[in-house]
């Protein structure tokens, strides 16, 4: 059986913030159509990573390699638009919602990037016939989406107002509104009780295979992590200290030692 293609490919990939190194020559590999999660204490560098990835930080040194609709790209030091043209969109660890606008409105606003027509002739759509067309066409999708992941009973509600999961799909479903290829999770479950992070895991996997994405996470939730991940990468105070199948983390002493700290362990 042949191994699948590399989505994402991250190479000797270093950030540093003055004499601090954030994130210590990273080298990682996203297979197309996995579930990959990245971990680690606080303060490992996966936030940065994840930053770095999607254009919000560029690296210190090291090359960010994405291959997507228009083939394999080097997007090391793309700014976040430009890192979304090119397939790949991202939720936030704190959601970060347009909180006053309503949920379709939030899900529109993520298609805008892909959008034909300029900006200011979707402002007077009626002396521009195909900018109205196209924004009947992205309102549509928009509440297609909203149905695709359950929430079309929000769809005229203000974000503010949906329940903390309902907000969280509603994240997700703006992403996907950028119709990208590769998703990045930070921290899914956050703030989820249990009932809701078991959910959690059926949802992540339908939407890898209803949108055919390959989908890379951080979690600090380990069964989410372990229930849900192929592969899992592991930081630690920036440094790569393992990588591998869920079974083989869970036994590694490395990661123990990270989490628990080196006294517990020998204890």
């Amino acid at each position: 059986m042949t191994a699948p293609s590399p989505a994402l490919e991250l190479s000797s990939v270093t950030i540093r913030f003055g004499g601090l190194v954030a994130v210590n020559s990273l080298s990682m590999t996203v297979p197309e159509g996995g579930i990959i999660g990245l971990i680690g204490p606080n303060g490992a560098g996966k936030t940065s990573a994840f930053n770095i990835i999607t254009g919000f930080y560029k690296p210190s040194s090291g090359r960010v390699e994405f291959r997507g609709p228009r083939g394999k790209t080097d997007i090391t030091g793309y700014p976040p638009h430009k890192v979304c043209e090119a397939g790949l969109a991202r939720t936030f660890q704190n959601i970060r919602l347009f909180r006053n606008e309503t949920a379709l409105e939030n899900v529109m606003t993520g298609a805008y990037v892909r959008q034909r027509g300029r900006w200011w002739q979707h402002m007077i759509p009626f002396a521009f016939p195909g900018a109205a067309r196209e924004e009947d066409e992205i309102r549509a999708n928009a509440i297609r989406l909203l149905g695709r992941l359950g929430l079309e009973r929000y769809t005229d509600a203000t974000a503010s107002s949906l329940p903390y999961g309902a907000q969280r799909r509603l994240e997700i479903a703006r992403a996907l509104a950028t119709r990208p290829s590769f998703l990045l999770l930070d921290e899914p479950a956050a703030g989820m009780n249990p009932q809701e992070s078991a959910e959690l895991l059926g949802f992540i996997r339908k939407l890898r295979d209803d949108f055919n994405l390959s989908i890379l996470l951080i979690e600090h939730d380990m069964k989410v992590v372990m229930g849900v991940c192929e592969h899992i990468w592991v930081l630690d105070q920036g440094t790569l200290i393992a990588d591998g199948p869920p079974e083989a983390i869970r036994a590694d002493h490395r990661v123990i030692e990270a989490y628990l700290g080196k006294e517990t362990t020998d204890a």
